[in-house]
């Protein structure tokens, strides 16, 4: 309404990709977010669809479920042992810094792909390697997507990036869908070298690529990444203290920086 103008725009969500940013700038609306808070619920939350996938733990659900399984057998849903393997990190920002920390527990090697270098520090602690994004997809044994979506990054993993993948490789995305092409997933899993995908994110929200759906080496989850308690009632609090902020005429706090 003219003679209430929009002042601010509060952004349950950490990701600024669905905001207008520029006009927001030029109409002189405020953003906030909540930047920080879901770091560790979201990493935790990685792990759990990294497990999921490389142990096939849905996979093996159902089959118990349906009464499929009769007997012990060697070969019965083998998957990835964590232990020994590469973990290639694409964005290493906070969530993927404390996705690293939770790999190293578990015996995995971290190699990363950043627009910048790692603090030297930083590198130090995971025993990191900063890898050109091509080397990374084609020696890692898990892949997960950290990266903001830009212009520069969307889509970054097409076709032909997802066939040069490590054989036997399996590919996490808890970042923004944007960043892979969906269809070219079912392609790379059937013909390529793709053993499994774990998807907390998808292109097009909430339609998920209707090749991805029925198929036992695809989990997927619901955009749940800070889905905890605690996570979520902190989200809301930082933007109900933002909104009274604004109201008020006081210094908005959790404001993004342009």
């Amino acid at each position: 309404h003219r003679d209430r103008p929009l002042r601010l725009v509060a952004q349950v969500a950490v990701g600024l990709d669905n905001i207008d940013i520029a006009a927001a700038g030029e109409q002189q609306v405020q953003i906030c977010h909540t930047p920080g808070v879901l770091t560790d619920a979201t990493a935790d939350l990685c792990l759990a669809l990294l497990l999921a996938s490389c142990r096939r733990i849905v996979e093996a659900d159902r089959f118990v479920r349906r009464g499929a399984w009769q007997s012990w057998s060697l070969n019965l849903l083998t998957g990835v042992e964590l232990r020994g393997t590469r973990l290639g990190i694409v964005g290493l920002g906070r969530i993927g810094t404390e996705v690293a920390r939770r790999a190293r527990a578990f015996g995995m090697e971290i190699v990363y792909h950043n627009r910048n270098r790692a603090p030297a520090e930083l590198e130090q602690e995971l025993q990191a390697r900063l890898l050109p994004l091509d080397e990374l997809l084609s020696t890692s044994d898990v892949v997960s997507l950290h990266a903001p979506l830009t212009p520069a990054t969307r889509g970054m993993l097409g076709r032909d990036q997802l066939f040069a993948m490590k054989d036997g490789s399996v590919l996490i995305n808890t970042g923004r869908g944007a960043l892979v092409d969906e269809a070219s997933l079912t392609a790379a899993l059937d013909q390529g070298p793709l053993r499994g995908v774990g998807l907390d994110v998808y292109q097009d929200e909430p339609r998920v690529h209707p090749s991805l759906l029925d198929r036992e080496d695809v989990v997927l989850l619901p955009h749940i990444g800070s889905a905890t308690e605690a996570c979520r009632n902190l989200m809301a609090k930082m933007m109900v203290d933002a909104t009274l902020a604004c109201l008020k005429g006081q210094t908005i706090p959790h404001r993004h920086q342009a």
